[in-house]
């Protein structure tokens, strides 16, 4: 079974054992990226039946399919035979994408043994598109790690400017793609570079600007400015009043050190639940805006807090 590709009426042929092609037989381009329009969607039905079909739905005035598009393509290279990567513009063919069901673009499309496995919309980040097909293919073994990996490793392990270059590279490549620029802000807030951090989110695109990602940067430079200096620090030592574990657990958040910071916050409601008008449940909530509703901490010491509450 081969279907044509209209740019160069190379036949696209199905390779042989997908899941593990070696490094010297690997498809070339022709084979593996294919432009789809009306003369060619049935060929590509069949072919799933063969090998499954990455289906990319885009337009030409769309932004983040623009952004999305290199990222499919390099991934599908790496698959090196996995699945094949299709591009329907929509623009141009109204009426599959009709039938297909597209309402909004972009729109990723699963598809095996001629029907519809999964589908994602939006210009997803490198690393999510990878957990996305990580969930139907194994993942390349020589896979080299994503920018965008090595920028949160980078900033895991404490390398802020490791992780701020990659992202400003990141952010070159994909001015439009916020979550990017919400990412680079993190990394300049670990450099101590919160003024810049602030500027580039003010000028987020609201619904951006005003998201948890963003927020929370916010607050993680809020906890910066409100944490006790050094000396401070060391004038609370002995100390294990209310004051002097709060003030603890704050700078313990603000230099990264969550889980203490979360304990020790939890610990203040335990002893003194009044103490400065509740500051220990609102710095907590606080925290779990800057981590993101999904992070580990935050689910378990959002189930913690409902317990010392209720």
């Amino acid at each position: 079974m081969s279907i044509v590709d209209p740019r160069s009426g190379a036949p696209l042929t199905a390779p042989q054992e997908p899941s593990s092609p070696s490094r010297d037989t690997a498809p070339s381009d022709e084979q593996l990226i294919v432009d789809v329009d009306h003369n060619n969607i049935q060929q590509l039905l069949e072919l799933s039946m063969q090998v499954p079909v990455l289906l990319d739905c885009w337009a030409p005035w769309c932004q983040p399919c623009k952004a999305l598009m290199p990222i499919l393509e390099k991934l599908t290279r790496e698959y090196r035979g996995a699945f094949i990567l299709a591009k329907l513009n929509i623009e141009d063919n109204q009426e599959i994408a009709a039938q297909l069901g597209v309402r909004s673009v972009p729109d990723v499309k699963l598809i095996s043994q001629g029907g519809l496995v999964d589908h994602f919309q939006g210009a997803l980040p490198e690393k999510e598109v990878r957990e996305w097909l990580g969930r139907y293919f194994p993942a390349p073994e020589d896979a080299p790690a994503s920018p965008e990996e090595q920028a949160a490793e980078a900033l895991a392990q404490g390398d802020a400017a490791t992780a701020r270059a990659l992202y400003e590279q990141l952010v070159q490549q994909n001015p439009d793609h916020a979550p990017y620029q919400v990412e680079l802000a993190r990394a300049l807030v670990a450099e101590s570079r919160s003024e810049e951090a602030l500027a580039l989110l003010d000028n987020l695109p609201p619904e951006e600007r005003d998201a948890a990602p963003a927020r929370g940067v916010r607050a993680s430079i809020e906890f910066r400015e409100e944490a006790p200096g050094d000396d401070e620090l060391a004038a609370l030592a002995g100390r294990d009043d209310s004051e002097a574990r709060y003030k603890r657990a704050l700078r313990q958040v603000a230099d990264g050190d969550y889980e203490s910071g979360l304990e020790g916050l939890l610990e203040v409601m335990r002893r003194d639940r009044g103490y400065g008008d509740d500051v220990a449940r609102k710095t907590l909530l606080r925290v779990f805006d800057a981590l993101g509703a999904d992070h580990p901490l935050t689910v378990t010491y959002r189930r913690r807090l409902f317990t010392l509450l209720y």
